[in-house]
């Protein structure tokens, strides 16, 4: 008799790859490293759901794979202009962040 294989756990265990590449190698039990764990965990995990819930939503006719990608691209937007009136003088573009001189002002007391 085979071995059902809980995917969910075995992807969960890609967090320490995660958390390692972030912050370097750190015991189980460093508070930071212990976030990032956690935080890396739920992000695989939710994506894995996303997929599932998207696939099975194309599957039965709701939307089409098209109509998703473009969905995907309006909400992304969207969340790019809040994240750009979050963080003043910082933009996304496809090269990557472009950061005026009000995002020094944004970042002054952040963390070194």
């Amino acid at each position: 008799m085979s071995q059902q294989i809980d995917w969910l756990q075995r992807l969960g265990k890609w967090r320490t790859v995660f958390a390692g590449w972030q912050l370097g190698t750190r015991a189980k039990g460093d508070p930071e490293c212990d976030a990032v764990r956690d935080h890396r965990e739920v992000t695989l995990i939710m994506r894995a759901e996303l997929n599932a819930l998207a696939q099975l939503l194309v599957d039965r006719g709701v939307f089409t794979a098209q109509e998703f990608s473009e969905q995907v691209n309006v909400e992304a937007e969207r969340s790019c202009a809040d994240l750009s009136e979050r963080f003043p003088g910082i933009t996304a573009t496809d090269y990557g962040l472009t950061m005026t001189a009000e995002a020094a002002e944004t970042m002054r007391t952040w963390k070194p």
